[in-house]
């Protein structure tokens, strides 16, 4: 069983103010997590292959360019996309000139 005097350090990590009821709560879920956790170190795991992930996906990185909008009404589309880029505070090339997020 985890300490209360372990329970209150964790919760000063992590800057939390806890009850007294709290604490005691905490205690007992704690103990609970690393009794389970205790039960998983038994299992037998030496014939396992260690993975990173379990299923086999790749990133798929694509070369960052807009797509052009391809309708029936492109032309309509055309129309209305020029009178929105004229209420824009700015453009370039056609498109809306953002600032960067990232």
């Amino acid at each position: 069983m985890i300490k209360k005097e372990e329970v209150k350090h964790i919760a000063k990590l992590a800057r939390l103010g806890l009850t007294e009821k709290e604490i005691t709560k905490f205690q007992k879920e704690l103990s609970s997590i690393f009794d389970y956790i205790g039960k998983l170190k038994e299992v037998d795991i030496s014939e396992v292959e260690p993975t990173s992930h379990s299923v086999g996906i790749e990133n798929m990185m694509r070369e960052d360019c807009p797509n052009p909008v391809e309708t029936r009404f492109q032309q309509t589309a055309g129309k209305q996309s020029s009178k929105l880029l004229k209420l824009a505070p700015d453009t370039k090339d056609g498109y809306l000139k953002t600032k960067s997020i990232l």
